[in-house]
């Protein structure tokens, strides 16, 4: 045993200097080189994308959120957010944690797990369809798919052009804006897809809305 001591001593600090390089290479010059290429290529990404308000941060454009009136009796964590008509409504979401934080809750993610033929899911999506087509006033066979299904994460800021192009008209009444001036905001929002073919075209309507406010 003693005979082979030296031998297994230098297995151990090779493996022990092996760790040490891994650990200085990914746990420190590895982050430190992607943070600061980050910080130099696309700063206000990796920043987490935030939207400012008087240079105060009030929402980010990776994250959808509720835009809803408030509640009647905020203590009654059972009381169902009502959409506010003065803003562009996201989709649905099933991001919700419980104890009254409501959908679009910050600190979870989730989707329903629902397939697409599941009785829930379906009745779910006629309720929903037919409250976005009294709330926008429009038929129901119009309404988007996006505005009655949820997407995977529960936390997706964009929506079809489509449900946002719906909305406008109702949005205008409600701030007494000219629709003309409402749709045009909408239409300066489309983005087209990834690189041209990934994806589809999409509004981002946490973004939407911040510049909504500065109309009035």
């Amino acid at each position: 045993m003693l005979l082979h001591l030296p031998s297994t001593a230098r297995q151990y600090l090779s493996a022990l200097r092996i760790l040490l390089v891994l650990t200085v290479l990914t746990g420190i010059v590895y982050p430190l080189a992607v943070t600061g290429i980050a910080q130099a290529v696309f700063p206000h990404r990796a920043n987490g994308s935030l939207i400012e308000d008087h240079s105060r941060p009030v929402a980010s454009a990776l994250l959808g959120q509720n835009f809803a009136l408030p509640k009647r009796n905020p203590a009654d964590p059972a009381e169902q957010l009502r959409p506010d008509p003065r803003w562009f409504q996201p989709r649905p979401s099933s991001a919700d944690a419980g104890k009254g934080a409501g959908p679009y809750d910050p600190t979870y993610s989730g989707a329903s797990n629902l397939g697409p033929t599941d009785p829930d899911l379906v009745a779910a999506v006629g309720r929903r369809r037919a409250a976005v087509a009294a709330f926008d006033g429009v038929d129901p066979r119009t309404v988007p798919a996006d505005a009655v299904t949820a997407s995977g994460s529960g936390l997706d800021p964009d929506i079809s052009p489509a449900y946002a192009r719906e909305q406008a008209d109702r949005v205008a009444r409600a701030r007494r804006l000219p629709s003309g001036r409402v749709r045009g905001l909408v239409e300066a929002h489309v983005e087209g897809r990834g690189l041209g073919f990934l994806g589809e075209p999409h509004v981002n309507v946490v973004e939407l809305n911040h510049d909504l406010a500065s109309l009035g």
